[in-house]
């Protein structure tokens, strides 16, 4: 990990060396998704099975292998442990609680001859896209299928890739069956989302997209936007830690580890007004990252985008993680609640030396589907809003319609829009 000192950049400087950019060529990337999405609109199931083939499994012989079958969906809580069957009921539970504190309902007002009002409705058909590559996600299918299901949509349909056998890893398929999910695809990359955004003769076409992936993904998703909705373009995975001499290092050198061992261009951070603790723990990640079976991944990972930023205050480290605005902070001081109100910037904020990153990942309740790349400046985390539809509904009554009329005509009449203005004058006119 870089040991870096604040006093030596201006903030501009720090940012740029704490969020890298990886070297992709992301115009060749743009091409071959365009590309892909336009052949699986035009040809529909025939690009979608060729696709597969190519790129995930050979043993997808024809559109009949891409649904994923009820007995293999059934059939998933027998390959997969007692233990793992406890987790996911005990995640679904604690995931859900949250999420039902988040719901509102429609609501009317009444005053003046006016009704006035918010008609909130749940999207009638959503997507999930779930990673299956490197490793089964399905903490992320409980994270994104459980806001959804709260928020009340009727139809939710998954697509996640299959492996060369043609098969979906069990551990995905129980917690799709364990959240009501009846209908699952054997589809991944930017086919599945171009499938699930147009529609074919096998997948079902839907109104908003939701779930992170690789790049081709993410590419994919910008593409179809506008024909359907997306719920955000999530990139690389990152945490940053505000510690102060009180952090114990391994705890931290931990829970940096938890995000570098994604591997690509994750980014681990550290700020803390004390260079002890941030030589302290570079050499504990050392020792951590020597003893992990993913030291390789790790160490890729770290030397892409691993720091320990040593500030001159708590204050300046402060300014700097929200500068950064990272998509995981935890805040591991002597009095970490007292911090909380002057974070700017962050998707999920962590308090205390208990509170570790993989804590929110699987078990807390928020999702873990958060803002990256600097967009806490002005994104959110996913959640029930991101399931519903708002409609705003205006009944006037004759009366209340005549003693607006000036305001309404003055206003039209300055934008030179005479039909507007007409709407109300044929309406005084008749009364």
């Amino acid at each position: 990990m870089k040991l870096l000192f604040a006093k030596d950049y201006t903030r501009e400087e720090l940012l740029r060396v704490l969020q890298p950019r990886a070297a992709a060529d992301l115009a060749v990337a743009e091409q071959a998704v365009r590309a892909i999405c336009a052949d699986v609109r035009a040809r529909g199931d025939d690009a979608v099975v060729e696709y597969t083939r190519r790129f995930d499994s050979p043993a997808i012989a024809d559109a009949s292998r891409l649904r994923v079958t009820p007995e293999e969906i059934a059939g998933a809580a027998e390959q997969v442990s007692p233990a793992y069957r406890e987790a996911v009921d005990a995640a679904i539970r604690r995931i859900e609680r949250y999420h039902q504190k988040q719901l509102r309902p429609s609501w009317f007002d009444t005053s003046d001859g006016v009704l006035l009002g918010q008609l909130i409705r749940p999207i009638e058909r959503v997507g999930l896209y779930i990673p299956g590559g490197k490793a089964p996600l399905a903490s992320t299918l409980l994270m994104t299928a459980i806001p959804a299901r709260v928020a009340g949509v009727p139809f939710i349909e998954l697509c996640t890739p299959p492996g060369p056998d043609g098969r979906v890893d069990p551990h995905i398929l129980y917690a799709a069956s364990a959240c009501g999910i009846e209908t699952a695809f054997k589809v991944g990359g930017a086919q599945a989302i171009a499938a699930m955004a147009y529609g074919t003769a096998t997948v079902p076409r839907v109104d908003k997209i939701a779930g992170p992936g690789n790049i081709y993904v993410l590419l994919a998703k910008r593409e179809v936007f506008g024909d359907v909705g997306i719920e955000s373009l999530p990139g690389p995975s990152e945490i940053a830690v505000l510690a102060d001499s009180t952090a114990r290092p391994a705890y931290v050198a931990a829970d940096l580890l938890s995000q570098a061992e994604h591997g690509g261009d994750n980014l681990s951070v550290l700020v803390t007004p004390s260079e002890d603790l941030a030589r302290a723990v570079i050499a504990e990640v050392e020792r951590q990252t020597e003893r992990s079976p993913r030291a390789e991944i790790i160490r890729q990972s770290l030397a892409f985008g691993g720091a320990c930023v040593v500030a001159s205050s708590l204050d300046e480290g402060i300014e700097i993680v929200n500068a950064f605005a990272p998509e995981h902070l935890e805040i591991v001081t002597a009095e970490p609640m007292a911090l909380l109100g002057r974070i700017k910037a962050a998707g999920a904020i962590l308090l205390g030396e208990a509170s570790s990153e993989p804590v929110g990942d699987y078990i807390a309740g928020p999702s873990h589907v958060l803002p990256t790349g600097g967009t806490a400046r002005f994104s959110s985390p996913l959640s029930v809003d991101d399931f519903l539809v708002k409609s705003s509904v205006i009944a006037y009554t004759p009366e209340r319609l005549r003693a607006d009329a000036e305001h309404i005509l003055a206003l039209a009449e300055v934008e030179g829009l005479d039909a507007h203005a007409n709407a109300v004058r044929v309406r005084l006119a008749n009364e």
